[in-house]
């Protein structure tokens, strides 16, 4: 599927795999979605978040804030390294030869799996690229699935803390990159 993702929308794939990470989180939802997306430079998708008052900061500290209030912890991906460590694997050790052998950062464990809703949304990028007749997809196709996915999860409840309309956000997408849909 990601091969008919444009270069910037990989970029944003990245970036929400890069956020899961860094918050320390072993998921990647729909809420490192709209991170990946808000972070990704000359995108369509960060320049209608821009539009509509989402920056990235913000959006970060709102996501971190939801996710504590819920009680979903930052493990780094804690639990797996200690059934590892449990039968004599050091996944300190393997991380520390992979960047003195690869470069640093070259090797991530464990690697963050999308959520159940996750998948929905990059599904439903798929169908709004369709429906807008685009045989690629970019980050305005992806933002379009996460405001499409029905139950978007914390990725809109995000957007919603900050004050986004979802259905005026949807508009804002369309006009700039189908405005006979918008």
């Amino acid at each position: 599927m990601f091969e008919f993702f444009t270069e910037r929308a990989k970029r944003a794939i990245v970036a929400s795999q890069d956020e899961a990470l860094a918050l320390g989180h072993d998921f990647i939802g729909t809420e490192h979605i709209l991170l990946g997306l808000a972070g990704t430079d000359d995108s369509a998708a960060r320049d209608a978040l821009t539009a509509r008052g989402v920056e990235m900061d913000r959006a970060r500290r709102e996501t971190v804030r939801i996710l504590e209030a819920a009680g979903v912890p930052s493990t780094g991906g804690q639990p797996a390294k200690d059934a590892l460590a449990s039968i004599g694997i050091d996944v300190e050790e393997i991380k520390r030869q992979a960047d003195s052998t690869f470069g640093p950062g070259a090797f991530q464990y464990p690697r963050p799996a999308y959520t159940p809703r996750a998948k929905k949304v990059l599904e439903a990028t798929l169908r709004e690229a369709k429906a807008l007749g685009h045989d690629r997809f970019g980050t305005e196709h992806m933002l379009l699935g996460l405001l499409a996915a029905g139950d978007g999860g914390r990725g809109l409840e995000v957007l919603t803390a900050l004050g986004t309309d979802p259905e005026g956000l949807r508009a804002e997408v369309l006009s700039r990159v189908a405005p006979d849909h918008a």
